[in-house]
Order: C-alpha cells, then structure tokens, then sequence
C-alpha cells in the first residue's frame, strides 16, 4: 500500500478472514514505542463494537482494520483519543472526496443521519510509562441492500454505506491508505498535545450538538441537550436544572424509543 507512513510501520497484514482485527493485535507483540502495525480483514467472523456489541458485515462489504501505537508515555486523558481518531477518520474521507459525515460521541461515524461506521479504542497493558493501544474503525463500503442494522444502533434508527455518500466509493485498497494516514497521524499529535487541538475540529463534525438526548450511565440516566465536548472529550449534556459532564455513557435519541 502506498503512502502509508512505512519508516514508522513495524508490519502490515491483510487477512481474508479474521475473528477480529482488534483481538488480533492485541494478542501480538507491542510495536516498539512510536512505532505502529496493523491488521486489516476482509472479513470478521467475530468483529466487536463499543461494549461488546456484535459487528457484523458481510464478507468484502466494509473496511475492517485496526490499528497498534505504543505510546513511549501514557497520554492524560486517553479517552479524548477515540473522539481524536473519529476526525482523523473524517480527514481521511474528505482526501477521498466524501463530504457531510459527523460525529457522534463517543465512536459512531454519522452520514445522512445514519450509521456509516465506528471506532473502538482499547489499551493493552504495557510498562509504567509506555503504553500500547488497540484502535479498530469498521466503515460499511458497499452492504447488501437487504442489510438489517448491523447493532442496531441506539443513536439511528438506520444504516449507511459509502454508496449513500458517493457515486463511486473508493477502492477498499486507497480507502485503507487514507484511513492508515489519518489514524498515525492522530497518534502522534495526540501523542504530543492531546485532545486539545482536536477540540475545535469535533465541534465542526459534532451530530448530536443541539439534539434532545438520553444518557445511559453505568450508575443511572439523565436527560437534556447535548452541547459538545469539554477539552477532555467528555459530553456535555445540558438541562434546566444542571450543566453534566459524561465521561462513560451510551446516547440515544428519545423519537428512537429510548
């Protein structure tokens, strides 16, 4: 694959079938600090999303590709980086000539006001200083028109492909250049400075900003309108009684049945 950033690659491998291009990496060895490998599958009998959800899609029908980046210290506030690697996912599509897709916090990949994709993000155990994460993007490419939701997603009530984006979706091949690109080169920045340089391009890309919400937290729900991120990458959600930052959560639309 050209214009992958190889003086940094540590190995590429492409897989027919795999059980899932994030289970795979974080079952082998650690790239050496500031170093990267990835794994890219055509298709995952076992693909996971956020919380263990089942990701599923058939067989040459998406991008499935995860990627390892051992950072040589811990970054603060590491949750802000799936927020980081969803613009870097966006920047890659737009390179591509794919306009009008969003954000919606903390990992969905939002086109026409459904699902196109997702990121999950997973830390391996590493040294008291370094550490190695795991970051996966799934994108539907080309689904099988009678495709059902794939998790059915709490956020849409729908699923979208690229070729409800563009007349002529690009190759999966130059689709995992752009996205390779763009995730290193969300590694290193966040590496850098964090989440902060970040903030200001999820506001432009931000789908739920100004939508009525419902909030799932591991200890209760609540309610009100979302508005943005904090410089950390926490949702904001905002009520008539209080301003709440949510730092684990799951957000769903209440006209979704939530």
């Amino acid at each position: 694959m050209s214009g992958v950033p190889g003086a940094r690659l540590e190995i590429l491998e492409v897989f027919s079938e795999l059980e899932s291009t994030n289970s795979y990496l974080l079952d082998q060895p650690a790239p050496p600090p500031g170093r990267f490998r990835v794994a890219v599958a055509d298709y995952q009998t076992a693909g996971r999303g956020r919380m263990d959800r089942a990701w599923q899609s058939p067989p040459s029908s998406g991008l499935c590709l995860s990627m390892a980046y051992t950072f040589r210290h811990v970054p603060a506030k590491l949750p802000g980086l799936t927020l980081a690697l969803g613009i870097g996912a966006i920047e890659a599509l737009h390179r591509l000539g794919i306009a009008g897709v969003g954000l919606k916090w903390p990992n969905d990949i939002i086109a026409h006001d459904g699902k196109l994709g997702g990121i999950l993000t997973e830390v391996r155990n590493g040294t008291s200083e370094s550490a190695t994460v795991v970051a996966g993007i799934g994108l539907n490419v080309d689904l099988p028109t009678t495709m059902q939701a794939l998790d059915r997603p709490p956020s849409t009530n729908k699923i979208v492909d690229l070729k409800d984006c563009t007349a002529e979706p690009p190759s999966r091949e130059k689709l995992s250049v752009a996205v390779i690109e763009s995730l290193f080169d969300c590694m290193v920045r966040f590496e850098a400075d964090g989440f902060g340089p970040f903030h200001d391009e999820w506001q432009k890309y931000d789908w739920l900003f100004g939508k009525k919400v419902i909030v799932k937290e591991p200890d209760g729900r609540c309610e009100g309108f979302a508005d943005g991120v904090d410089d950390d990458g926490a949702l904001i959600i905002r009520s008539d009684q209080d301003r709440r930052r949510i730092i684990n959560g799951t957000v769903t639309l209440p006209e979704n049945g939530a």
